[in-house]
């Protein structure tokens, strides 16, 4: 099947044919004519998958009639990071080309005044973060009463970070008459009540099991002990060995964590960036671009990278802590081995990621293999001999007297106590002749 056959438009199909793209993905070969037909779709499939072009091709089909007012845009695509969202405005652009359509991003990190006049001019697309949506909106520099199209992308990872009750919010400040399209990797009990609640009988377009792993990707997981810069270590022993590794995102649990691993890998000569929520817009803008670009091959990131960046060549992905959630080992997993790919991916697991472990294999339905690596041969900065001097008890710490010495000063102060013991009696005989002497 081909694009043309989908039932886009002219300027549609000629910007997607000066791309290069010939064949539709599964997903938006079932969900495009869904679509275009005004119906509501619930889209579930794994990252990778060509989601994003599966809302975007057919949104510009439908607004090429039709006009936008001021503060009123007509569509709404919500997203759960300002990565992503800016990522799907970078789709509008490149699709978009050869149509006059006003494409506005609302994101934190980023004026509300420029913002703002962007509203004013009119929105035909509008995608937002949630919390910065509903800031424009309690400023009443937003209605949303005029939306004809709402786009909910990577569900899962909204209700992870929390945004569940304002998407609800959202949900109830669009018209009851909008179409609605729903798209999630995996389907906890929360996004089955939000799709139950606020899509109207749903197309379900499912084209792989929820949390399946790409069978591109070589899973494998290694073992360390308990101490933090085993893991450090084992890491560095893990890049310098990889093989066929072009670049490679290390995912830690927390943002602090992103900062330690990135320090030392930075300390021990590797060309290394940063990503996480701390971080400012523009600073997370060009370690982002510098990753992609190829300028930085390695980049330490929390979870704010792992869902649906469009970073299409990643060749391995580590997990330098193991995920809490089943569901983000997934996502993460899914940076590499995308469209058609080999990719690896590399765990490194200590005995407290355990538990852990096992949860990501009991919900991804297969073993994680065990790779047999060397011994960590130890390449800290700190000298053998200062480290076994720290090891030392207190007690080996003190200086060591010389034993002739210490038999010295033990006979002089016996001496001394002799010789006050003598003076003592001496003394006592005296007062007692003194006495004698002064009898009546």
């Amino acid at each position: 099947m081909s694009f043309s056959t989908l039932g886009l438009s002219d300027k549609v199909l000629a910007a997607v044919a000066a791309t290069g793209y010939t064949t539709p993905t599964p997903i938006q070969e079932q969900a495009i004519p869904h679509v275009l037909a005004r119906r509501d779709v619930l889209g579930i499939a794994q990252t990778g998958t060509g989601k994003t072009a599966a809302f975007v091709l057919p949104m510009l089909t439908l607004l090429e009639k039709g006009r936008a007012r001021a503060r009123m845009p007509r569509t709404l695509i919500l997203e759960p990071t300002r990565e992503l969202a800016a990522q799907v405005k970078e789709n509008f652009d490149k699709y978009g080309a050869g149509q006059k359509l006003n494409v506005a991003l609302l994101i934190g990190g980023v004026s509300f005044g420029d913002q703002d006049t962007k509203l004013m001019r009119g929105v035909d697309v509008l995608i937002a973060t949630p919390g910065r949506l509903l800031d424009h909106t309690e400023r009443g520099g937003l209605l949303l009463t005029g939306v004809e199209l709402l786009v909910i992308d990577e569900a899962d990872r909204m209700l992870d970070m929390g945004f569940i009750p304002d998407i609800e919010r959202i949900c109830k400040l669009v018209p009851f008459t909008r179409q609605t399209l729903f798209f999630t990797a995996t389907m906890p009990t929360e996004i089955r009540r939000i799709t139950e609640t606020f899509l109207h009988n749903p197309v379900k377009i499912e084209v792989s099991k929820p949390a399946s792993t790409a069978v591109t990707v070589t899973q494998s997981q290694v073992a360390v002990g308990r101490e933090p810069s085993e893991k450090r270590e084992m890491l560095r022993q893990l890049l310098r060995d990889a093989k066929d590794l072009k670049n490679a995102i290390i995912f830690c649990n927390r943002k602090r964590d992103v900062a330690v691993v990135y320090k030392s890998l930075q300390k021990h000569g590797f060309s290394v960036g940063a990503l996480h929520g701390d971080m400012d817009q523009s600073a997370r803008t060009a370690s982002l671009d510098q990753f992609r670009k190829g300028e930085l091959p390695l980049l330490v990131a929390s979870d704010v990278a792992a869902r649906g960046l469009d970073i299409p060549e990643v060749s391995h992905v580590f997990n330098f802590d193991v995920p809490h959630h089943p569901d983000d080992y997934v996502h993460r997993i899914g940076r590499t081995g995308r469209a058609g790919r080999l990719g690896t991916a590399i765990s490194i697991v200590s005995p407290a990621d355990q538990k852990s472990v096992a949860a990501i294999e009991k919900l991804i339905g297969q073993p994680i293999a065990r790779a047999d690596v060397a011994p960590i041969a130890s390449d800290e900065s700190s000298p053998a001999p200062a480290r076994q001097q720290a090891e030392r008890a207190p007690e080996d710490r003190k200086p060591r007297r010389d034993s002739a010495t210490h038999a010295r000063r033990t006979q002089q102060a016996s001496e001394a106590r002799s010789c006050g013991k003598a003076r003592g009696r001496a003394a006592a005989v005296d007062r007692t002749r003194h006495a004698a002497c002064r009898r009546p």
